[in-house]
């Protein structure tokens, strides 16, 4: 049997209620696009949801927060601990009480937050990636992890098989969409990043990318852009629209109360890649984002959507 390590910290004292209204503004701080998609759940699920998002924010941080250069395999191995502590209902602190409750009310596997730590680690050692195939496996261990630990939260659909043909398809299975969806949403934050990342050393596009298109590392760290940085950008923005449009299958397959706020925070998500666009493709200088108003004005295709597709 797994013996679990001692809580590092005194015995959190927050109330259920407290540790979810702080995940609660966490998430409203610092993901607002996301908040604004979680806001159009169950009070039940989206209350899970901003649990699931501040761990997974804490252990990005650990990487890319104000002490990541204090953080060595050692520290990924205690937060690694703390988790399994948490899996087994001990939380180290305030907020974990949040998702200890979650994981009592929703069946929540371990193994993409394992997987997510492993994310982590890469950044540790590693500041480019040569292939796609690198940083698609990259990709799924930070963000299609997410989707896989919001899927569970989501729920599937069983009761939406009318026709006499679906009758022996069995449960609905949207985990590579759900997967697919993270890493859609992991590229365009890499789209949208790319001059802040460039400005810590780190090049998140493909090597080969950047060969194919004759466009070299000193070109992307001075923020060169020309006709083969655009070319570049246009293939890249293509693989991630793929990525959207190969989630929107598993849409269908959630429940029925969970496929409004996935359809908006995918569309709203995707129009980033628009204001790259917009912004003629230059994210060394211009920060891509999606306005307030518009954000708005794609709640009702979003619904459209939920309801038809």
């Amino acid at each position: 049997m797994l013996q679990l390590p001692k809580p590092t910290c005194k015995t959190p004292q927050a109330s259920v209620a407290e540790a979810y209204e702080s995940c609660r503004q966490i998430t409203q701080e610092y993901a607002k696009t996301f908040y604004l998609g979680t806001l159009l759940m169950p009070p039940e699920k989206r209350r899970a949801i901003w649990a699931i998002y501040v761990w997974c924010r804490h252990t990005d941080e650990l990487v890319d927060g104000a002490r990541a250069q204090f953080t060595t395999d050692a520290t990924l191995d205690d937060w690694e601990a703390n988790l399994e502590s948490i899996f087994a209902g001990h939380p180290i602190s305030d907020v974990d009480v949040a998702l200890v409750d979650t994981l009592e009310h929703f069946p929540i596997d371990i193994q993409p937050f394992r997987d997510m730590i492993a994310g982590q680690r890469m950044d540790l050692y590693r500041n480019r990636y040569e292939t796609f195939e690198e940083l698609e496996l990259y990709c799924y261990r930070v963000a299609g992890t997410v989707g896989l630990m919001s899927a569970a939260v989501m729920g599937v659909d069983t009761d939406g098989r009318t026709a006499p043909w679906d009758g022996d398809k069995g449960v609905p299975n949207p985990i590579p969409q759900a997967i697919a969806l993270g890493i859609a949403n992991q590229l365009t934050n890499i789209l949208r990043d790319v001059g802040e990342d460039a400005r810590r050393g780190r090049i998140y596009l493909p090597l080969e990318d950047l060969a194919r298109f004759n466009y070299t590392e000193e070109d992307l760290m001075n923020g060169v852009i020309d006709d083969r940085w655009r070319e570049l950008m246009k293939f890249q923005i293509r693989r991630a629209r793929q990525f959207f449009a190969d989630s929107e299958s598993g849409i269908r397959q959630l429940s029925r109360d969970a496929r409004f706020p996935v359809w908006s925070a995918l569309m709203l998500y995707r129009q980033i890649l628009d204001a790259i666009e917009k912004n003629r493709y230059d994210v060394f200088t211009k920060r891509a984002y999606v306005s307030g108003a518009r954000k708005f004005l794609s709640l009702p295709l979003a619904k459209l959507r939920a309801e038809i597709l």
